[in-house]
């Protein structure tokens, strides 16, 4: 009997192990799929703080922090604000002055002597009626008695290109189209109601063409001095064309900034735009073109330091280890801005120590992360490319973000969203051309409506164009 208990008590003992070993595997893959599951969840909630997603993809924001004393700020000008007034048009601008008399005084009755006080003035802009001129060129007609024949005088050359259309409305038309993200149906009643010409849409695409080649030799020339800066910025965006997918590259130089319309989106547009010799530091984000154009031609890097940040973040709202990681890797990367923030107070050299001192920290720590996914993407990164992170530390005028060039291409993107992209190669290298100048005009700040009407007008006349940038050669 006893040995019978004792069995009995062995097999209860191996069920219960059995029971436990169960229990245990299944508590296993349950938090193993709850963990994949939070994954999961984490990165459907992404948003523009936690990737490189743009703010206007978060569908749910969270509502507007009140005021820190607890009143809500009142719109318009703001208590010791300095107060901005626009400066009167000189004499010399005014082009018609009406004056105004009382006859008698408006008290008394009794009549008013001249005044040494300066009048009371207001000035006042208005449209006039037909802010066109129409010119008739006439080539006159002459009989030749010896060739029996009737000739006629010739016209200017820059007069016949230019044709139904003169230069400053040839300019105006691009402006519209190119700045203002205009249709050729919205500029075709801007002229025919408010400058009171019909014309019709294939004249304005002639227009658009003339200024579109009128704009070539400056495009070409910032597009030769691209291989030779010493830092650029780079980005891309999505082009549509027909229901076909292209991409936007934008080029941000310290001067000026260069777009290109392509098919492709890997690394060998960079090559056919900078070349395999580039030898500037390339501001970027930490997408695959630019790590394979960094690698086969050894050019330096400095990934966006933003989208980093971003990307630790992200570990936040993940598992408590991950979220630990994100934590201790983001207080690092704060710490390097404090370093920055206090430069003034810093000798160049201990600036300098300080933040190669605050980067080795950062690099050290983003090293040693969990074994977790994204944390270990977050450590790959840091292994493989983490002196590119850092780049502006080491290299003047370098800036730790690619904020410039996303600022640059937030007009295309504009631009795409209200016209719905381009029909052909015509209209991709027009919207190359004219987003090159806007970019670059304000950036230069010089008008950009000036620059195309010389431009259009050096074109019809046969003269050399203007250049976005001098000569120094």
């Amino acid at each position: 009997m006893k040995g019978s208990a004792t069995e009995r008590a062995r097999q209860k003992a191996a069920k219960q192990a059995a029971r436990i070993s169960q229990l245990e595997a299944e508590n296993a893959e349950l938090k193993a799929r709850l963990e994949k599951l939070e994954r999961l969840v984490a990165r459907l909630q992404k948003d523009s703080s936690t990737s490189s997603k743009p703010p206007s993809s978060d569908i749910v924001k969270p509502p507007k922090k009140g005021a820190k004393n607890g009143k809500k700020r009142k719109i318009g000008a703001q208590p010791g604000h300095p107060r901005h007034e626009r400066p009167a048009f000189p004499s010399g601008e005014i082009d018609q002055a009406f004056d105004f008399y009382f006859e008698h005084c408006p008290c008394c009755g009794d009549k008013l002597l001249p005044s040494d006080c300066a009048p009371r003035v207001l000035q006042q802009v208005e449209l006039v009626e037909k802010p066109i001129r129409i010119f008739e060129y006439r080539g006159q007609a002459g009989w030749c008695g010896s060739c029996e024949k009737v000739h006629y005088a010739p016209l200017p050359d820059e007069l016949r290109k230019a044709g139904l259309i003169g230069p400053r409305l040839t300019a105006l038309v691009a402006y519209l189209k190119g700045m203002c993200h205009a249709s050729f149906s919205t500029v075709r009643k801007f002229l025919r109601d408010v400058v009171g010409l019909t014309i019709s849409r294939g004249q304005i695409e002639k227009l658009i063409n003339k200024a579109s080649e009128s704009l070539i030799p400056a495009y070409e020339d910032l597009r030769n001095r691209l291989p030779l800066e010493v830092r650029l910025n780079v980005d891309e965006t999505g082009h549509k064309e027909n229901g076909d997918k292209f991409w936007t590259w934008c080029f941000r130089a310290q001067l000026y900034t260069l777009f290109r319309i392509d098919k492709s989106r890997g690394s060998g547009v960079l090559i056919d735009v900078l070349g395999e010799e580039f030898d500037g530091v390339l501001g970027c984000d930490y997408f695959s073109a630019y790590r394979k154009f960094m690698g086969d031609f050894d050019v330096r890097v400095q990934f966006c330091l933003a989208h980093l940040i971003r990307d630790i973040k992200f570990l936040l709202k993940l598992d408590p280890v991950s979220k630990s990681f994100g934590n201790r890797l983001l207080e690092k990367v704060r710490a390097l801005f404090r370093v920055i923030h206090r430069r003034e107070s810093m000798t160049p050299e201990r600036f300098q120590a300080r933040l190669e001192k605050a980067r080795d920290e950062i690099l050290k720590t983003g090293k040693r992360a969990p074994l977790r996914t994204e944390a270990q993407n977050i450590a790959d990164r840091f292994r493989k490319y983490g002196k590119a992170y850092f780049e502006f530390i080491t290299t003047p005028g370098v800036a730790p973000t690619n904020n410039l060039a996303e600022q640059a291409i937030r007009f295309v993107v504009i631009d795409r969203k209200i016209t719905q992209g381009t029909r052909g190669l015509s209209g991709r290298e027009w919207c190359e051309r004219i987003w090159t100048v806007v970019a670059t005009c304000t950036q230069q700040r010089r008008s950009v409506f000036d620059f195309l009407h010389e431009t259009v007008s050096a074109f019809f006349e046969g003269r050399p164009p203007p250049l976005l940038l001098p000569d120094t050669s």
